[in-house]
């Protein structure tokens, strides 16, 4: 995945990389099945156990992929972007997915559905392969993401999450709260008010109502854990590059 640079974001779904990656004959053939959607902030797209009747491909915007327990606490296992894709379960053999998915920024996506999937797929092309790559750089993150969440400080684990975060969002602006990140992480909030008061009293970032700003990408991967970099070269290695310019459709 690519260092975010500055982007402007349209509607085509050329904006997502499996999509844009396609060839010709491939990516005409599911154009007309394509249908544009928003992602408003904190929809949950779908609930553990829902039946997926969608693929979705953002463009924009990302989701989070989230286990809850029974005593109501949850967490984030992975994060979604314009790299990847929503709804995996439809070409891997389950009608349902164990974690929910909830939008965490604002964006678009291209949704496909299940029986256009399933036909692709069929059909053995570059569509079947990606997918096929993106989920195993997806449980690649996932299982990084359980190692780092027990083994590593928040203040490690902050720094990841706030890449990973602006590698999908192409920007170095992030709207989001603090209550959300405790909720994303799976920690007091106390605790990552503490965190990201030290962040920018280091001059890591800029801290707004809602928002923070990277002020030092570099200074936050030299103190992010190994997990962001592990990950971040493993999706450099299996999928086709992100986008970053506005292709024609």
């Amino acid at each position: 995945m690519k260092k975010p640079t500055k982007a402007v974001w349209s509607e085509n779904p050329k904006q997502n990389s499996i999509l844009a990656a396609l060839p010709k004959a491939d990516y005409e053939r599911i154009l007309p099945d394509l249908e544009l959607v928003s992602l408003p902030l904190k929809w949950t797209m779908l609930e553990s156990g829902d039946h997926v009747r969608f693929l979705y491909f953002p463009i924009s915007g990302i989701v989070s992929l989230i286990y809850a327990l029974e005593d109501g606490s949850s967490s984030e296992v992975a994060l979604v972007g314009n790299e990847g894709m929503v709804g995996i379960s439809i070409f891997m053999g389950g009608d349902s997915m164990p974690s929910s998915t909830e939008v965490q920024s604002t964006g678009k996506a291209y949704k496909l559905s299940r029986k256009v999937m399933k036909r692709e797929f069929a059909l053995g092309g570059k569509l079947q392969q990606y997918a096929l790559l993106y989920t195993q750089a997806l449980i690649c993150q996932t299982s990084q993401t359980a190692v780092c969440n027990q083994h590593h400080l928040l203040d490690q684990q902050l720094c990841r999450w706030l890449l990973m975060s602006m590698d999908r969002l192409h920007s170095e602006d992030i709207v989001i709260t603090q209550e959300m990140i405790s909720n994303l992480l799976g920690v007091r909030r106390e605790s990552v008010t503490q965190t990201i008061g030290q962040l920018q009293k280091d001059g890591l970032i800029e801290v707004r109502r809602g928002h923070i700003k990277v002020l030092d990408r570099h200074a936050m991967e030299a103190r992010a854990c190994e997990c962001y970099e592990v990950v971040r070269k493993e999706y450099l290695r299996l999928l086709p590059p992100v986008p970053d310019a506005d292709p024609a459709a």
